[in-house]
């Protein structure tokens, strides 16, 4: 199962996480996601309400949008624009309407909260909405993306299906110039951690590269988000950027 725009989740890095070697629950993630409301507060756990942390979602799209631009997508200076995207773990569809729609000619959804992807049936350059979790998806038969975007939804999988889900996605992509960009908190420190609100585990940089090379996906660049306030004694988790090619 798995929640992208949200899995922010904590406001600080000891709120509500405690350091384990355990699993995510699907289950647990789902029920959570499904009491929350549909709208940006919601997505980010109630992070933009935090006194300093109403910028957050404005960053966070400027340095996805930063990323792609290094890797030639994009509008401006010589980049260019793609045919076809997916908003994997898409919510309300934050990054959708702020990142996918402006360097896509069309972008599919996958989002297993249907309330959440209601407003994105009418959006002009949405087509095909998935509301099933990551876990289970599987693209259209013939379908072939140029950029599959995977942001704050894997922590909701387990390895075992993080590995399905990108073998699945490698299928899908176009050709050897196709993307998938996996955007995701990074644990602190040495250990996984367990969320006990939602039930997602936020894994460390070496276990995503882990998985990537058992998916058989090629690393071609990665970096952290910068620009994250920061309020001692509260700050974000680190988040890191995975640009994949088959």
């Amino acid at each position: 199962m798995e929640r992208s725009d949200r899995a922010i989740a904590s406001t600080t890095q000891d709120e509500h996480l405690a350091t384990k070697n355990e699993t995510a629950n699907s289950r647990m993630g789902l029920k959570y996601w499904e009491s929350v409301t549909s709208d940006i507060n919601g997505m980010l756990g109630g992070i933009p309400t935090v006194p300093g942390f109403g910028s957050v979602s404005r960053i966070d799209l400027q340095g996805s949008r930063t990323f792609l631009a290094r890797l030639g997508v994009g509008i401006k200076n010589e980049r260019k624009p793609v045919a076809k995207a997916v908003d994997v773990g898409a919510g309300i569809g934050r990054i959708t309407e702020g990142l996918l729609l402006h360097v896509a000619d069309s972008v599919d959804v996958v989002e297993p909260v249907a309330k959440f992807t209601d407003r994105l049936k009418t959006k002009k350059g949405v087509c095909d909405i998935f509301n099933v979790g990551l876990e289970d998806w599987k693209a259209t038969e013939g379908a072939q993306y140029d950029l599959i975007w995977i942001q704050w939804c894997l922590g909701y999988l387990s390895d075992d299906e993080i590995v399905d889900c990108l073998k699945r996605c490698k299928t899908t992509l176009r050709d050897d110039s196709s993307l998938v960009v996996i955007k995701e908190n990074l644990s602190s420190g040495n250990e996984k951690m367990i969320d006990d609100v939602d039930g997602s585990v936020t894994r460390r940089d070496e276990d995503f590269r882990k998985l990537f090379t058992l998916a058989g996906l090629n690393l071609v660049k990665t970096d952290v988000q910068r620009g994250f306030p920061e309020i001692p004694p509260k700050r974000l988790l680190p988040v890191r950027m995975y640009a994949l090619k088959a």
